[in-house]
Order: structure tokens, then C-alpha cells, then sequence
């Protein structure tokens, strides 16, 4: 999913891209299980919104994890 930014990873750091490959999986699985259901509703759609946002938020967060450095 291009949301993860799985390209983006000047470092090369391996738990980075595969931090980034399974967010990425794993929001692509929320997606297309609300995208594929032609008769979607509003709640679906925001819960799928929602989901991303955590998604993202998460990988995020344990990007900073892995590769802060005190």
C-alpha cells in the first residue's frame, strides 16, 4: 500500500522494511475486504478509515521504536 511508504527507508534497516511490509499487508487485507462488498455502508467505510489511520499510526510508532538511537 503506497499509505506505508514501503520504498521510503534511507537506512536500509531490515525490522524497518519489514515493519512497513506488514502494515502494509495487513491494510491492504482491511481495504480490500470493505472494497470488495459492493454494498458497503457508511459505518464500513468509516471503520475502514479508522482501521488505516491506526494501521498507519502504528507502523509509524514502531519505526520510531526500532531505529531511535540515544
Amino acid at each position: 500500500m503506497r499509505l506505508v511508504g514501503i520504498s521510503f527507508n534511507p537506512s536500509g534497516d531490515e525490522k524497518v522494511a519489514r515493519i512497513k511490509s506488514l502494515c502494509a499487508e495487513l491494510a491492504d487485507i482491511v481495504n480490500d475486504d470493505v472494497m470488495q462488498n459492493e454494498e458497503r455502508t457508511a459505518l464500513q467505510v468509516k471503520l475502514l478509515d479508522h482501521a488505516i489511520y491506526e494501521i498507519l499510526n502504528a507502523q509509524m510508532n514502531a519505526v520510531k521504536v526500532v531505529t531511535l538511537k540515544y
